[in-house]
This record gives C-alpha cells, structure tokens and sequence, in this order.
C-alpha cells in the first residue's frame, strides 16, 4: 500500500506546484493597479544571459498605477528599460538616469477583456496540466495492480483518492480565475 501512498503524494505536490505556478501566471497579469509581482516573469539579457529582473532590480510601488524599478547596476538601464518596454506588459518605461519609471494607463474595456481570456487561457493549462498528473499517476497504479504488487481493491481506492485529489486542485484554480476576472473587472 505504501507504494500507493507514494504515487498520491507525489500527484498531491505536483499538483501543488501547478496551483502556484498557475498563482504566479495570474499576478503576472496586469489588473487596474500595479503590483510587483507583474514583473516576476521579465527577463533581461545581461552580458549574454538571460536574467530575471528581480536579480538585477528592485520593484517598488509608489502609487496605484505606477511602478518604479531601480537596477543595481546603473549600466544594465538600458536593458532593463528594452526588457520591459518588450514585455507583454504593454507599457512604455521612462528613465531618469537614476530609475526607471513605468506607468500604467488606465485599461481599456477591450484591454481588460484581453486580459481575461489570458487568465482563462493560463487556468486551462494549469487544469491541463494537473489532469496529466492525474493520468501519469493512474497509469503507475495499474502498472503497480498489473505487476501483482497491490490488489484491485487498493487500486480502486487509490484511483478514488487521486479524483478527490485532482477536482479539489481544479477547483483551486478555477478559485483563483475568478478572483483574478473579478479583479480585471473592477473598474
């Protein structure tokens, strides 16, 4: 049975995983306000590596809609004002020499629309995602009843397990969708 266990446990963190993945997705996606984790997925090309910004800058908030970023090193500026200007964040930075300045325009309704069907595409992955977790681990149950290691009983109790397991981390991202189309919908 501990096999069993096993095979439900290591699902259960993966799905986990996919749930913070999924979290991460979401802050990434611009609402009304700045946030800082918005930049959480933005890569610099510095020196010839691909560099995530928050290793190179720090990200601060002043004011609902705009952010500011101050890079440690004054000399990767420019990369850092091309990263951003290039992301999908849809936004034009400003430098003064010292930081640089990104502000957020108010969105439009096509834009927030936009937005939502980016948080539904990511949501679909991450249930997708989740489901392939779900299909690895059923798949290593029935090697497991087919090789005589454990009892059609067990299996079918483990399979129940892995269901309850997969529709409450489904559930979990669907929760997290509509918290994040509630927010792009507030105006």
């Amino acid at each position: 049975m501990s096999d069993l266990a096993t095979t439900l446990s290591e699902a259960g963190a993966k799905m986990n995983k996919a749930v913070e993945v999924a979290k991460e997705d979401f802050g990434s996606i611009r609402s009304g306000r700045a946030h800082p984790s918005m930049f959480a997925k933005i890569m610099v090309e510095y020196y010839g590596t691909y560099t995530p910004l928050s290793q190179l800058a720090t990200v601060q908030v002043p004011e609902p809609r705009m952010a500011t970023v101050s890079p440690f090193d004054k000399s990767a500026m420019a990369l850092i004002e091309k990263a951003i200007r290039e992301s999908d964040l849809g936004v034009n930075p400003a430098t003064d020499g010292a930081i640089i300045r990104v502000n957020f325009p108010q969105l439009t309704e096509e834009r927030r629309k936009d937005y939502i069907k980016v948080a539904r595409t990511k949501a679909e992955d991450s249930r997708i995602a989740i489901r392939n977790i779900r299909r690895t681990a059923k798949e290593a149950m029935e090697k497991m009843e087919k090789d005589g290691e454990v009892g059609k009983d067990d299996v079918a109790r483990g399979e129940k397990d892995l269901e309850k397991l997969t529709s409450d981390h489904v559930a979990k991202i669907d929760e997290l969708l509509k918290h994040k189309e509630a927010e792009l919908l507030e105006v």
